[in-house]
């Protein structure tokens, strides 16, 4: 069985990874999609989320990194995939991802979402808060891998 993870991953965090290795352990398959949508402002370059996300997924043996542009459903088609998976934080979480799942369904009926709960450890982080906290100066090694730690200090450093 196949599925994917979709997500901007700006950048990739704990919560992330936590949600990666769990679904990975129940499918033979994992795609885990940088979505690229055109009119959103990134702090990395779908570039720079690739090459974070397949940093630190290294080591899961059945992830397979994909960058993708579009409706997830033509994702999907095109790959033979019939699951999506999503990771709820929070209650506020579930009437978007409830949207979007039924949105998919409308578009493609074979498609099924599948929600796992971030581990209650990680359910405060958002890559929003990690960017926030990393770009004043704050310690974000508790919940980013290391290589986007580097990441962040070299694009800071930069700009």
């Amino acid at each position: 069985m196949k599925a994917m993870y979709p997500g901007s991953f700006d950048p990739i965090t704990f919560g992330h990874l936590d949600v990666i290795r769990r679904a990975a352990g129940m499918v033979d398959v994992l795609h885990v999609v940088v979505m690229r949508n055109p009119s959103k402002k990134y702090f990395f370059t779908t570039e720079e989320r690739m090459k974070l996300v397949k940093e630190s997924v290294k080591g899961i043996s059945n992830v397979v990194v994909s960058m993708h542009e579009g409706l997830l459903v033509d994702f999907a088609k095109k790959n033979g995939i019939k699951v999506v998976i999503r990771g709820l934080r929070a209650v506020t979480d579930f009437e978007y991802e409830l949207q979007m799942a039924n949105a998919n369904r409308k578009l493609l009926p074979e498609l099924e979402t599948v929600f796992f709960m971030t581990d209650e450890k990680y359910s405060f982080i958002s890559s929003t808060l990690v960017k926030e906290v990393a770009t004043l100066g704050g310690d974000i090694s508790q919940w980013v891998p290391e290589p986007v730690m580097r990441a962040f200090k070299d694009k800071i450093r930069r700009d």
